[in-house]
């Protein structure tokens, strides 16, 4: 039976790791590229291609046999294969007809308000001129996304900006199983509606190529998420690419587990580290979790951390229990001499910049709701 939910989606994102386009030993695979290419151009004006590869790309032009772990050199391996990756996509797609454009991405560009609505501008713009956007994370410059490893995640977060119908995660595992398949028998998990159906699992590890850092528990991680924002997504192997895209029954499929929602929120609750912690009362938790108001001064009874303003931070109720995630407006230094005070008291006495929320509900996500 033909997946519908594949061949009507209007809008796809499709995510390639590193060992899908590269060798163990560095270096692009064109072949591999070719073949991704050829398997994906038929979606060509509404898909999104995430991919991975940049830094592997870069170790052979390099002469370095290993992904290195210094983050300088990370950047200038990043910095030399990037070029190569778009060149050898620019080529693949061109001789299918298509035209691609390069998007370089961070987290910052997605969480922050402005930034997100640029990046989203951009995207949809690409695709509307029928451009195949090439979006990776900027390893050359960034430091905690080349940390944190992988584009999977990342790829969930474009599912979001772009409202795709469709994610795809590619690598060369074609599906999830319940334990390593290399390390003996496993039985493939075929349908994921809720976290029950991944309890057992032991997915983790880089890739067979040993040049990716995700594995299989970045994949699973990626897919829940993009699930929670209501977008399906189907794990398997880049081998399977062609035939997922024509709606046949393999891989393994996360159906949505919530409704759409801001890609920036995703990100926000899924894929970031809290720098501070701010205590709320009663009233203020009522507000931010039950009414989903801002959160004003005048609720926050003591403050965590060190922080700057467009910080994530976690806000706790009394008994300690993080209920929310947000982008705090104020560094940590000026907050504890406006708790408990109201916004027109402080705008009052410090001038009209201090009449504004210490988080605003555009920036602030869940992460308990109460009964």
């Amino acid at each position: 039976m033909v997946r519908s939910f594949v061949t009507e989606a209007n809008r796809v994102v499709v995510k390639v790791g590193s060992s899908s386009l590269t060798t163990a030993a560095g270096g692009l695979d064109a072949d591999r590229v070719e073949a991704l290419v050829a398997a994906v151009a038929g979606r060509a004006g509404s898909l999104v291609l995430v991919s991975s590869g940049a830094i592997a790309a870069g170790l052979a032009p390099l002469g370095l046999t290993r992904r290195p772990r210094d983050l300088a050199t990370l950047q200038a391996a990043a910095s030399v294969g990037q070029s190569s990756l778009v060149h050898c996509y620019a080529g693949a797609f061109g001789r299918a007809g298509h035209r691609v454009g390069q998007v370089l991405l961070t987290a910052t560009d997605v969480i922050r308000r402005t930034h997100y609505r640029n990046a989203r501008t951009t995207l949809e713009r690409l695709l509307a001129l029928g451009v195949v956007p090439i979006v990776n994370e900027n390893d050359a410059v960034a430091t905690q996304e080349i940390r944190f490893g992988d584009n999977d995640r990342l790829a969930a977060i474009v599912s979001h900006l772009v409202s795709a119908d469709l994610l795809v995660l590619l690598s060369d595992v074609d599906g999830v199983y319940e334990s390593n398949p290399r390390l003996g028998p496993a039985s493939m998990v075929r349908e994921v509606r809720s976290d029950a159906d991944l309890d057992g699992l032991t997915a983790r590890g880089t890739g067979a190529a040993g040049v990716g850092v995700g594995g299989m528990a970045t994949k699973i991680d990626a897919a829940r998420m993009a699930a929670s924002g209501g977008v399906t997504t189907v794990v398997t192997s880049a081998a399977n690419a062609a035939a997922v895209l024509a709606g046949e029954e393999i891989g393994t499929v996360f159906h949505p587990t919530g409704p759409r929602r801001p890609s920036r929120l995703l990100w926000l609750a899924h894929a970031t580290a809290p720098e501070g912690r701010l205590h709320l009362d009663e009233g203020a938790v009522a507000a931010v979790v039950d009414r989903r108001a801002s959160l004003l001064p005048a609720g926050v009874t003591k403050v965590e951390g060190d922080f700057s303003a467009g910080d994530p931070v976690d806000l706790v109720d009394p008994r300690g229990r993080p209920v929310a995630r947000g982008l705090v407006e104020f560094d940590s230094v000026e907050l504890p001499g406006m708790l408990g005070r109201s916004t027109m008291d402080l705008a009052a006495e410090r001038g009209p910049s201090y009449e504004r929320e210490v988080v605003h509900r555009d920036d602030l996500v869940l992460l308990l709701t109460r009964r």
